[in-house]
């Protein structure tokens, strides 16, 4: 188990054990990607677009979509100076723990919590632990990944 976290580079499966962890970069959440996200998916839900409605809701302004978060901090898993060689995502289980506001300033912590051989024992699947916070610390969004390497 790694005591620290892992450094620049590229990381395999045979590189990463149970315990390493791979910090991504950060992000800025601007209303102009919440609203590029919008545009993108169709999802105009006005707690998204319309700081009154969301304040109407009990939200101190407009709220990012859960899904652009999870979008982002997929992008910086392989933006970041160590990361994950993979080849494929195989899923998410994901939690949407706190509101992301334009303004806001995320990044991500990866865990490897688990790792084995697919049945052909020709490719192995990692999954990770991701921890993400915004940039008082508050964690936003947590939840696991697989994701599947060739050996």
């Amino acid at each position: 188990m790694s005591a620290t976290p892992l450094v620049t580079g590229t990381y395999g499966y045979h590189d990463l054990q149970i315990g390493d962890v791979m910090k991504t970069g950060s992000a800025d959440i601007t209303a102009d990607l919440i609203s590029a996200f919008a545009d993108l998916t169709g999802d105009n839900y006005a707690l998204h677009l319309d700081d009154e409605a969301a304040r109407q809701l009990g939200y101190k302004a407009r709220v990012a979509h859960g899904l652009l978060i999870l979008s982002v901090v997929d992008g910086l898993k392989f933006q970041s100076k160590a990361r994950p060689q993979g080849l494929a995502s195989l899923g998410w289980n994901w939690r949407f723990e706190q509101p992301v506001f334009a303004g806001d300033v995320i990044r991500a912590e990866l865990t490897v919590v688990g790792k084995r051989l697919t049945a052909s024992a020709a490719r192995g699947i990692i999954s990770f632990q991701f921890d993400v916070f915004n940039q008082n610390g508050l964690r936003v969004q947590q939840g696991t990944n697989e994701l599947i390497f060739d050996l």
